[in-house]
C-alpha cells in the first residue's frame, strides 16, 4: 500500500525540491544581450571591513570609482578604443592614493613600493606586463609601452626602469608613493609577523596584508575587448615577490572572440589556477555565459581551494559580471543603459 501524503505537505515537498535544484542567485550582471560598449572596473576585494568603513570613507570611494567610470565612458562613447578606456581609467585609479595601486601602494618589507601591472589588447592578444618597479609613476603605461614597443611581454624591476626612461614613460622619487596609512599598515603587518616568531606567513592572517589591486575592463563600439590591471602587491612582501597582476592568464586576459577579465585577490590562488584564462576557457570550451563562468571559478572553484577575492569581466556582446567571494569588492560599470557602483554585496 502506498502512503498518501496531504496535499499540502506534497505541494510543499515540492517547492523545497524546486528551489532545491535551481541554481543561486546572480552575483552581478548587467541584463542586456547586446551593447555598443560596456565597461567595467574594481578597486580591490577583501581589504574592507564594513566595521571599519565610516559613511565618509564610503562617500569618497564612490565618489572616486564615479570619477574612474566616467572617465572610461567618456571614452567610450566618444568612440575611442577599449584599451585606451582601460588605460585611462587605471591611470586615475593609480594616481588616487585610495587604491592599492600606484599612489596608493603599500609598502614591501623593506619599506619601499614595488609595483605591478598588466595589459592585453583583445584584437590582437597581444599583451604588455612590468614586475617590481618603483619609480615609474603609473605603470600600466609602461605594461603598455611593453605591449606595443617591445617584443616581450614582461619586464622587471631596473630593466623594466629602464626600459621606462628609453620610452619617455613619466619617473619619479619614490616619495611620491608615500601615504600616511599604508606606511602604517606595514607597522601593523612587522608587528604581526613578530608575534607569529618571525614567521613571514603570519601575515595572511589578516586580510588588509594581501588584497589590492585595481582593474578595468572594456567592450568599445568597434567590438573589441581590452583588459588592465594594476597593483601596488601585498604588504611585507619579500624577496621581490610578485602576484597574479602581471602574469597574463592570471590577473587579466582578453580575446575578442570571447571575454575581458581583470582579477583581484589572494594573488597566489588566482596564479595556482589560471583564474583568468580559467573564465575564458569556461566560455570558450564549454559555452558558458560570463556570468555562469565567473560564479564558478570565483564562488565555487577559488572557494574550494580556499581562495579569496573577486574578478569583472565583459563579454563580445557587452554583458558584465564581477563576481567575489571576499566580504566586499570595490567595483562599478557602465554601459548605455545601466551605470552602478557598489562596495558590499548590493
Amino acid at each position: 500500500m502506498h502512503q498518501q501524503y496531504p496535499v499540502s505537505r506534497f505541494l510543499l515537498l515540492s517547492i523545497v525540491l524546486i528551489f532545491s535544484c535551481q541554481a543561486p542567485p546572480p552575483i552581478e550582471t548587467s541584463k542586456n544581450n547586446k551593447q555598443p560598449w560596456a565597461i567595467a572596473l574594481h578597486g580591490g576585494a577583501g581589504t574592507l571591513s564594513r566595521t571599519l568603513m565610516t559613511p565618509e570613507r564610503e562617500a569618497a570611494y564612490r565618489a572616486a570609482l564615479d570619477t574612474a567610470l566616467m572617465i572610461g565612458e567618456t571614452v567610450l562613447k566618444n568612440g575611442g578604443s577599449s584599451l585606451d578606456a582601460v588605460s585611462q581609467t587605471i591611470i586615475y585609479l593609480e594616481d588616487c592614493p585610495l587604491f592599492n595601486a600606484g599612489r596608493g601602494a603599500v609598502f614591501n618589507h623593506e619599506g619601499k613600493n614595488e609595483l605591478d601591472a598588466s595589459i592585453m589588447d583583445g584584437s590582437t592578444q597581444k599583451a604588455g606586463a612590468v614586475g617590481s618597479v618603483s619609480v615609474v609613476k603609473n605603470p600600466i603605461l609602461l605594461a603598455r609601452a611593453v605591449m606595443e614597443h617591445s617584443p616581450h611581454v614582461l619586464l622587471t624591476g631596473r630593466g623594466a626602469e629602464q626600459f621606462a626612461r628609453e620610452q619617455g614613460i613619466q619617473t619619479i622619487e619614490p616619495s611620491w608613493f608615500f601615504t600616511q596609512e599604508r606606511w602604517n599598515t606595514l607597522q601593523d603587518a612587522l608587528k604581526e609577523e613578530a608575534r607569529e616568531n618571525g614567521k613571514h606567513g603570519g601575515i595572511f592572517k589578516n586580510s588588509d596584508f594581501k588584497f589590492g589591486t585595481v582593474g578595468c575592463v572594456a567592450l568599445d563600439q568597434h567590438g573589441h575587448l581590452a583588459a588592465g590591471t594594476s597593483t601596488g602587491g601585498m604588504t611585507n612582501k619579500r624577496w621581490n615577490r610578485l602576484g597574479d597582476t602581471p602574469l597574463v592568464g592570471a590577473g587579466t586576459y582578453a580575446d575578442d572572440d570571447v571575454v575581458a577579465v581583470s582579477c583581484t585577490g589572494h594573488g597566489e590562488y588566482f596564479i595556482r589556477y589560471a583564474v583568468a584564462h580559467d573564465v575564458w576557457a569556461r566560455m570558450a570550451y564549454q559555452n558558458l555565459s560570463v556570468q555562469e563562468a565567473g560564479n564558478r571559478v570565483i564562488m565555487q572553484k577559488l572557494k574550494e581551494k580556499g581562495g579569496e577575492g573577486g574578478l569583472i569581466a565583459v563579454d563580445k556582446n557587452g554583458n558584465v559580471t564581477m563576481p567575489f567571494n571576499s566580504e566586499g569588492m570595490y567595483r562599478a560599470y557602465a554601459n548605455p543603459d545601466t551605470r552602478k557602483i557598489a562596495i558590499y554585496q548590493e
